[in-house]
């Protein structure tokens, strides 16, 4: 679980509910004047279906809220770790040859796009046939990302605009009968109801879940890149030094010194 997701989620809410509450004599009351059921119905209701018009389809719009799931997954992404185990690798080609990497693939590596790109190599596929191969799929994952996370983005805009359709149909009602002035400040408030849930729905979930998606999404793609260049450098037969250093590049200086792999034997 992600913690820092569910904190966020959970502490933004807390926060409004405090600020709806405080300084009110009956919070339950003070609660139940953000309720209102067919400003709900136009907000949340009109901003999912003007999202499903959007979509390709009702599977990736169904997908889309699916993926919420993978923004509280806590999935860790260590460079540092990996860039490791990719000189370990080539240690293990350097003193064994290239097929001793078949048996370190099926027994200790457990991330499927680094077992594919050993395989290949195995297999004596030409260098820039698994190059292609490799990026390739990894476009794919990135599309695929950016599929969930446009949907997100999309219900953000949405949000907000469909709150303000639903501010202008309270408004209209209102000022077609002005006959009770007393009723106009109730009137609005409800009016008003329907800009306040485009906003949640916008900025307490949608833009965060796409934010959270993002940041996944840059984890995973910068990581498999590094075991596409590692497997490369690995397969052209260079120094394990010189492969570490070339993968140092994608971390960051504190994450360098970090790293302490002791090299490979020349």
């Amino acid at each position: 679980m992600d913690l820092s997701t569910l904190i966020g989620v959970i502490a933004c809410l807390a926060l409004c509910i405090f600020g709806m509450v405080v300084g009110q004599p009956n919070a339950l009351e003070a609660i139940s004047s953000f309720l209102h059921l067919p400003s709900a119905l136009i907000t949340f209701g009109g901003a999912m279906m003007a999202t499903l018009v959007m979509s390709p389809s009702i599977k990736d719009f169904i997908n889309g809220f699916k993926s919420f799931g993978i923004a509280l997954k806590n999935v860790e992404y260590d460079e540092t770790e990996k860039i490791k185990q990719i000189i370990d690798l080539s240690n293990v080609a350097r003193k064994e040859g290239l097929l001793a990497l078949e048996e370190a693939a099926n027994s200790s590596i457990d991330d499927e796009f680094m077992k594919k790109g050993i395989l290949l190599i195995v297999d004596g596929t030409d260098p820039e046939f698994v190059r292609r191969i490799l990026e390739t799929e990894l476009e794919c994952i990135e599309n695929r990302h950016k599929s969930t996370i446009t949907f997100w983005e999309n219900l953000a805009s949405m949000g907000p605009a469909w709150g303000m359709i639903g501010t202008l149909v309270g408004l209209i009602l209102m000022l077609r009968d002005l006959q009770d002035i007393s009723s106009v400040g109730p009137n609005m408030a409800v009016a008003l109801i329907t800009t306040f849930y485009g906003s949640l729905l916008a900025n307490w979930l949608c833009l965060p879940t796409a934010a959270k998606l993002k940041e996944k999404n840059s984890a995973e793609i910068m990581i498999k890149t590094i075991v596409v260049e590692g497997l490369l450098s690995i397969q052209a037969g260079e120094n394990p030094r010189v492969i570490e250093e070339k993968l140092k590049s994608f971390i960051d200086p504190a994450a360098r010194e970090a790293l302490s792999t002791g090299g490979g034997e020349v």
